[in-house]
């Protein structure tokens, strides 16, 4: 049975930084392409970050720069590092696999939510006051 896991949510003052973590079970973790995805209230699901099995990675436009998308195959873990962060930030954030390998120059398929990715985590919730 396939299982994600996130943590590393909370509250965090505009410009502070969290770590989000992903914990997979379930799965040949190193041969999925790995993602993060975000949902602020009211709005739809966003991708954030991707990640195929070799660590290549892809961003969103809104956290170029600022959020690192890194995994750890020994461990079965994907993180999220998210630094400088701002309002516009707060969302309910989740990670997401497919499995089998994953070409970080398809960007729009990668962090598009739905259907490509077979597997999401419950969420971890961040939000950024100002």
């Amino acid at each position: 049975q396939v299982q994600l896991v996130e943590s590393g949510g909370g509250s965090v003052q505009s410009g502070g930084s969290l770590r989000l973590s992903c914990a997979a079970s379930g799965i040949t973790y190193s041969s999925y392409c790995m993602g993060w995805f975000r949902q602020a209230p009211g709005k739809e699901r966003d991708g954030v970050a991707a990640i195929a099995g070799d660590g290549s990675t892809t961003y969103a436009d809104s956290v170029m720069g600022r959020f690192a998308i890194s995994r750890d195959n020994a461990v079965n873990m994907l993180y999220l590092q998210m630094h400088m962060l701002i309002p516009e930030d707060t969302a309910w954030y989740y990670c997401a696999a497919r499995p089998g390998p994953c070409s970080v120059t398809e960007r729009r398929l990668l962090l598009t939510p739905g259907g490509f990715w077979n597997y999401r985590g419950q969420g971890t919730q961040v939000t950024v006051s100002s």
